[in-house]
C-alpha cells in the first residue's frame, strides 16, 4: 500500500489532525493515481480527503488498547535505524 502512511494510533502525544489529514491525502493520491488532480476532479479529490480524514479521526478516537502509548521520537529513531541497515548510511 502506501509506504508513507504511518501508524497513528496509540502515541503520546496523540496524532495531530495534520498527521491524519496527510495520511488521508496520501491514501487518496495512491488510490486515484493523481498527485494533483485536474480542475475537473479537484472537488471530488478534496471531498475524498475530507471524508477519509473524518473517518480516520473517528476510528482513532474510538479504538481502545491496554498497551502503553508509544513514544513518537523512539519510533522515529527505530525507523531510521531500520533504513540505515536496509539502505546503508548515506
Amino acid at each position: 500500500m502506501c509506504r508513507n502512511i504511518r501508524t497513528l494510533f496509540n502515541y503520546d502525544p496523540p496524532s495531530a489532525s495534520a498527521d491524519i489529514e496527510a495520511a488521508a491525502l496520501q491514501y487518496v493520491r495512491k488510490v486515484s493515481g493523481y498527485r494533483a488532480p485536474s480542475a475537473a476532479n479537484k472537488a471530488a479529490f478534496q471531498r475524498a480527503v475530507a471524508d477519509i480524514t473524518r473517518a480516520t479521526s473517528t476510528l482513532l478516537s474510538t479504538l481502545e488498547t491496554s498497551a502503553p502509548p508509544r513514544d513518537r521520537q523512539a519510533e522515529i529513531a527505530k525507523a531510521r535505524a531500520r533504513n540505515a541497515r536496509r539502505f546503508g548510511k548515506a
